[in-house]
C-alpha cells in the first residue's frame, strides 16, 4: 500500500510540484506562468467592501429586501474566498 500524501511545505512550491505542466511554457519566449494568489486576494477584499457597503445602503433605501440579501450573500463568498486564498499564501504557496 502507499503512504498517505504528506503535508507540502513552503520549500515543496519553491522546487516546484510534480507532474505540473505549463501549456504556454516556451512559446513564443513567454515567462512561465504565475500564480494570481495577490490579485484574487486583493479581488476578495474589494468585493467584500463594495458588497457589504452596498447592502447597507440598500437596507437604508426603500428597496425590496433581497436585494441587499443578494448582496450580502455575495460579500459571504468573497469573505470565504479571502480566508481561502489568505492560508494558502501563509502556507507558502507563491503568487
Amino acid at each position: 500500500m502507499e503512504d498517505p500524501p504528506r503535508r507540502r511545505e513552503r520549500r515543496d512550491y519553491e522546487r516546484g510540484l510534480p507532474d505540473h505542466h505549463d501549456p504556454t511554457a516556451g512559446i513564443g519566449g513567454a515567462a512561465p506562468a504565475q500564480s494570481a494568489l495577490t490579485l484574487r486576494l486583493v479581488l476578495a477584499v474589494f468585493g467584500l467592501v463594495v458588497c457589504v457597503a452596498g447592502g447597507l445602503v440598500l437596507l437604508a433605501a426603500d428597496v425590496p429586501v433581497v436585494f441587499p440579501v443578494l448582496l450580502f450573500v455575495l460579500a459571504a463568498v468573497a469573505l470565504v474566498d479571502l480566508v481561502v486564498v489568505a492560508r494558502r499564501k501563509l502556507r507558502g504557496e507563491p503568487g
